[in-house]
């Protein structure tokens, strides 16, 4: 997942500021070893609100990834700092990591997907179910689809056939149209491409993520919510014709 598009000194800033505060340190005027975090726990708490959704974008997996009990009983934010630490290093050295271990090219970040695929994928995402995440930005694609339209009689790929279907639009049956009726070959090609790219949305992707077993890979499932993504878009940009 790309982290170009972040203010990378920004993010590092509220990281820095996070990890001062869940420092341990003695308490002030008592002997001995107990320690306690330097700031405040309201202070901790509202600089983790800022600091989890940075760590979501730069480390998607990090609740599951990092140990979360380790030393928790000394500090309740271990897990927390241990992220922090990790992403500040991510964020700091991703222009040379990408230079040494790749070929600089473009990457996709999901969360630049279309809201509706992202959304619908984003809690699964993160907790590493990618198949399942996949699966449900389907099942949110189908539901933003038959609310533009009004239709709850039809879904998936009977949905977008009749959707965008060059038949003149009928009595509870509106049509999303991509580009203007002007009667060209170029408006019929386009509106068979993207009912042909629905259908093969639906049934290499959907299908076999909710029918058959064996996971995803993440580059697998990133690579098909960007095909999703794409399908999402055409819907939501299109014209709604009565």
């Amino acid at each position: 997942m790309a982290l170009m598009t972040m203010d990378t000194t920004w993010a590092m800033q509220e990281l820095d500021g996070f990890l001062t505060l869940a420092e341990l340190q003695p308490y002030a005027g008592f002997m001995g070893a107990a320690k306690g975090n330097r700031g405040r726990l309201e202070e901790i708490v509202a600089s983790a609100q800022v600091v989890e959704q940075i760590l979501d974008r730069v480390l998607p997996n990090w609740r599951t990834e990092v140990p979360d009990s380790r030393n928790k009983s000394v500090n309740r934010w271990c897990q927390h700092i241990e992220a922090a630490q990790r992403a500040r290093t991510a964020l700091r050295r991703q222009d040379e990591i990408r230079e040494r271990l790749g070929d600089n090219a473009p990457q996709l970040d999901a969360a630049r997907l279309h809201p509706w695929i992202w959304e619908g994928a984003r809690s699964l995402w993160q907790s590493g179910h990618y198949r399942e995440a996949v699966h449900a930005a389907c099942v949110k694609l189908n539901a933003e689809t038959q609310n533009k339209v009004d239709r709850r009689d039809i879904s998936e790929t009977d949905l977008f056939n009749q959707a965008f279907s060059v038949d003149p639009a009928q009595p509870g049956k509106p049509r999303l149209r991509v580009l203007p009726d002007d009667g060209s070959k170029t408006f019929s090609s386009v509106h068979r491409g993207v009912r042909c790219f629905a259908e093969g949305c639906y049934a290499a992707i959907r299908n076999p993520v909710a029918h058959t077993k064996g996971d995803l890979t993440e580059d697998q499932a990133l690579e098909q919510l960007a095909a999703l993504s794409v399908l999402a878009r055409w819907v939501d940009t299109a014209t709604l014709e009565r």
